[in-house]
């Protein structure tokens, strides 16, 4: 139990994760017990928790509207209101239940609220489960563009269920593997091997997988908790990927696109990009741009789309100076951090991308 307590930001899974969970609260005694959901979790997921909280504390639950649309300071407001008209203190917990936007939202609030109270994750996606709620990034979305503002601060522990993926259609499964594929790119061949030929449909070969790849975020993130240098090769394929998904989120002829969607296509731009500025071999090229359009339908840019998506790389986190810096690789395992990439570079990795 001491682990739960004394080393934050731990997973547990399976039914380890849901004793220890139990004896965190009993140990921690909190004042109250606040669970955010969304409209499908509450729905899918809240039963399932409700059953394995054993405290005398009746939770409070709050639900926000599903969806990255609603990842914004508007809903953080909502939600910091419940808390106080619900009498949460300092001494409460928060508990995330939820994909990816209620664990940043709900990391954010619990960080922010009273400058700052416990809270777990409980991820029910698979993109949550090995990206979101794993690392302390805590945020939300400023209008269309991805988590401009946020904290980083480790929840006491994650709980990982596999269980809850039975909850999701299919092209949320879908969306997960897009960050399970870029561990592998950015981790090594050995991985990528493995992964990028991954069947959902054998359940423990599939599990497996999902734990590796959280352990391979995790040992970056220990490593560079700040992000000074290696936390930011887990931002392969997101420059590039978060503009496209930014702009999809506005654009009114565009469908919204899910995060993983979004980042697949990235991923193909940036190892094109790759190939031409640091001399990525073509069979590793050819080799992931086969493996994300296995997975991934391709998407249409026009010229005018892809004009657009340039303009929103000025609001890339990782920039400096004005200069877009990009995550780049040498081979699969092999990254380079700070890249600059010309305009004309993205235009022909877009024209790769339309014509592969």
């Amino acid at each position: 139990m001491g682990k739960a307590l004394n080393e934050k930001g731990q997973v547990f899974r399976n039914g380890t994760a849901w004793e220890v969970f139990s004896d965190l609260l009993m140990e921690s005694k909190p004042s109250g017990v606040f669970v955010i959901t969304d409209e499908n979790t509450h729905k899918h997921c809240l039963h399932y928790l409700l059953k394995r909280i054993d405290v005398e504390i009746v939770p409070e639950i709050i639900t926000i509207l599903e969806g990255e649309i609603h990842k914004n300071i508007s809903t953080s407001l909502k939600v910091w209101e419940a808390l106080s008209e619900k009498g949460a203190d300092r001494n409460s917990l928060i508990i995330n239940l939820g994909g990816g936007v209620v664990t940043d939202l709900g990391g954010f609030v619990a960080s922010t609220f009273k400058r700052g109270i416990s809270f777990i994750n409980i991820p029910t996606s698979l993109l949550a489960m090995v990206d979101a709620s794993i690392g302390g990034k805590n945020g939300v979305d400023l209008g269309p563009l991805k988590n401009q503002i946020g904290v980083i601060n480790l929840p006491e522990m994650v709980i990982l269920d596999t269980e809850f993926l039975n909850t999701l259609p299919p092209e949320h499964i879908t969306s997960g593997l897009a960050e399970m594929l870029k561990h592998g790119i950015i981790h090594g061949k050995e991985y990528w091997e493995r992964i990028k030929n991954i069947d959902v449909s054998k359940k423990p070969e599939f599990e497996a997988l999902i734990w590796d790849s959280i352990e391979i975020k995790k040992e970056i993130v220990a490593k560079d908790p700040l992000e000074k240098n290696l936390r930011k090769t887990l931002n392969y394929g997101h420059t590039l990927g978060h503009a496209i998904e930014s702009y999809f989120l506005e654009a009114p002829d565009k469908k919204t696109l899910l995060h993983g969607e979004a980042v697949a296509a990235g991923i193909v731009l940036a190892t094109y990009i790759s190939m031409e500025t640091y001399g990525l071999p073509n069979e590793s090229l050819l080799d992931i741009s086969k493996t994300m359009f296995k997975y991934f339908p391709k998407q249409t840019f026009s010229k005018r789309d892809i004009e657009a998506i340039i303009k929103l790389l000025v609001f890339d986190k990782k920039n400096r100076n004005g200069q877009v810096l990009f995550v780049l690789l040498e081979d699969i395992g092999k990254h380079r951090t700070d890249c600059i990439v010309s305009n004309d570079l993205i235009y022909r990795a877009f024209h790769y991308y339309k014509n592969f």
